[in-house]
């Protein structure tokens, strides 16, 4: 059968308290899954997964606030993120998604589903837990602009390979999508513990972990999914960022839960 997904997203954007909520809508005929990328991100990580998922799955991939074409807010609270999504999900008219987070997004997604759970149906969680301690303060030292791109991305040192979807060229240089100071300030807003939201929903949830992460222990990950209800614990062979490092195992992890739904 032929795809009806189009070859390229359709990039939309919902209007919040004045701020742009920007985000891709790769189309297609399937049921919605709302993607909420990680710090650092944006909505297009996601590319792969919504090709993978085909028209069986209408992905919308959100720029988060802060990240990739949305406006910066005047805060990074956990209540804005849940709000920026719920409103997404309204500005389009849906009541019933798939919500799928990594990292950053996934605590988004799990408290989107325990404050708003009429709008969330299932969760797919990538690599974050219950309980929450990181630091981002190593990137307050990458360079705001660079005369061009190859000193940004040598300014960037080791991170570079994964911030090349937030390079940007603007009027008086080379710079990132995001301001490091606004990623410093989301972080410490997201740490902490969250095990009540966990617990709170009651939807079926896949929690997919790498098996290399140095963010979300294996063993904080089993006590997860053996705690909440109609909760599935998938490791894939691969660090924080699974969805780039095993794209199609992890399409094919998402894709059996989703099936099961």
């Amino acid at each position: 059968m032929t795809s009806t997904i189009p070859t390229e997203p359709e990039r939309a954007a919902a209007l919040v308290a004045g701020r742009r909520l920007s985000f891709l809508d790769f189309g297609g005929p399937g049921r919605p899954l709302l993607a909420l990328h990680g710090h650092f991100d944006e909505g297009r990580t996601f590319t792969r997964l919504a090709r993978e998922l085909g028209d069986s799955w209408r992905v919308i991939a959100l720029d988060q606030r802060g990240h990739g074409y949305s406006d910066r807010p005047a805060d990074f609270s956990r209540t804005g993120y849940v709000e920026d999504a719920a409103a997404v999900l309204e500005h389009l008219g849906i009541d019933g998604a798939v919500v799928l987070g990594h990292s950053l997004g996934g605590v988004n997604a799990y408290q989107l589903a325990a404050r708003r759970p009429g709008l969330v149906d299932a969760l797919i969680v990538e690599d974050i837990g219950a309980v929450v301690d990181d630091d981002l303060s190593f990137s307050l030292s990458w360079p705001h602009r660079t005369p061009t791109r190859a000193e940004l991305l040598e300014g960037l040192g080791p991170s570079a390979g994964y911030l090349t979807d937030a390079v940007r060229e603007y009027p008086d240089g080379w710079g990132l999508a995001f301001d490091p100071r606004d990623m410093d300030d989301s972080q410490r807003c997201l740490n902490g513990d969250h095990w009540d939201d966990w617990l709170a929903g009651n939807c079926p949830a896949l929690l997919v972990r790498g098996s290399r992460s140095r963010v979300l222990g294996a063993e904080h990950a089993r006590d997860m999914a053996a705690r909440r209800l109609r909760t599935r614990l998938v490791e894939l062979p691969a660090g924080h960022t699974v969805h780039k490092t095993v794209p199609a195992e992890f399409a094919a992890a998402v894709r059996g839960f989703l099936y099961s739904l």
